[in-house]
């Protein structure tokens, strides 16, 4: 079992860092088709993307956040990222 945080973000990398997360390995793409069963991934993986990782028996958990308008599109810091109630929920796709 593998965990991977996934962001080409840099707050995103510093914030999962500093809540402690165990994460082996930071990427900032992520092929699902090499998802183990019982890996984790944390980050922000489109939909269909997922819906490949909870089929090959992997766990996701989305990295959500309740950002104001002014705030969207700018690169957010660790900080940012409390300020703006981060955190991982875990989420189960399967594609129709």
């Amino acid at each position: 079992m593998t965990t991977y945080f996934i962001s080409r973000h840099s707050g995103a990398m510093q914030w999962a860092q500093q809540q402690g997360f165990n994460v082996d390995k930071q990427l900032q793409h992520f092929e699902p088709e090499t998802t183990q069963k019982g890996d984790v991934i944390l980050g922000t993986l489109p939909i269909n993307l997922v819906a490949i990782v909870c089929q090959k028996g992997g766990r996701y958990f989305h990295l959500s956040l309740d950002v104001p308008v002014e705030a969207r599109g700018k690169e957010l810091s660790a900080s940012d990222m409390d300020n703006y109630n981060a955190r991982l929920e875990e989420y189960t796709v399967t594609k129709l």
